[in-house]
């Protein structure tokens, strides 16, 4: 029996919210093996740098924050307009009721407002695939199965190449860069796989899921 999901309501940061934001983008991953602390400091260099294009918190009925999500502009060959999912984080104690999939939804809504022509990310299947994105194996990040590299069209054209996020995802940043796309926010891109963003242990858990 699946646990109902609350009612939920959903509001962008404020300069208020940093401290929350790190609070609560650490501590689900504390007890995992593979943290090693770098997911706060992503979204503090994405804001930094002004590329924290949608940074968004779940609320449940009473205001307490529950959930909250990230997004910054990626470069695809061949595409503008499209944006990286992550870091995403819920309270642990909220977890496994649909709390991301909403805040997920609410933010694809949003995005959509800004334009958005799509949305990427690296992540399992299991946990991305109900909330509508797909791998058809045309799109790569590093040497990463390409299953694991998922995506989600919103218009045009299916997105064909190398994902790659912002070096703001990278301590320090990765090289060889990605050359900007048109419409690209300020900073650089990160090629390969940011090794700041995506820890060892946490890709080689990945690697091991099958392609559903």
């Amino acid at each position: 029996m699946s646990t109902p999901l609350p009612t939920l309501t959903f509001r962008p940061e404020t300069p208020a919210d940093v401290e929350v934001i790190d609070d609560l983008t650490a501590r689900p991953f504390a007890p995992m093996a593979f943290f090693d602390g770098t997911e706060p400091q992503v979204i503090k260099r994405l804001r930094a740098r002004q590329e924290l294009t949608l940074s968004l918190f779940a609320l449940d009925g009473a205001g307490q924050i529950l959930g909250h999500v990230a997004f910054s502009q990626v470069h695809i060959p061949g595409q503008t307009d499209w944006y990286g999912l992550g870091p995403i984080s819920v309270e642990p104690a909220h977890q496994l009721k649909g709390i991301g999939r909403a805040m997920v939804k609410e933010a694809i809504t949003q995005l959509r407002h800004l334009g958005a022509r799509g949305i990427a990310l690296v992540g399992n299947p299991a946990a991305y695939g109900p909330m509508g994105f797909v791998s058809l194996g045309h799109l790569s990040h590093g040497d990463l199965p390409p299953h694991l590299v998922q995506h989600m069209t919103l218009s045009g054209n299916d997105p064909l190449g190398e994902l790659c996020f912002s070096s703001a995802f990278a301590d320090p940043p990765a090289s060889p860069p990605c050359a900007k796309p048109p419409s690209a926010h300020r900073g650089g891109w990160a090629g390969g796989v940011p090794r700041g963003a995506f820890p060892a242990e946490w890709l080689a858990s990945l690697r091991q899921t099958r392609h559903p």
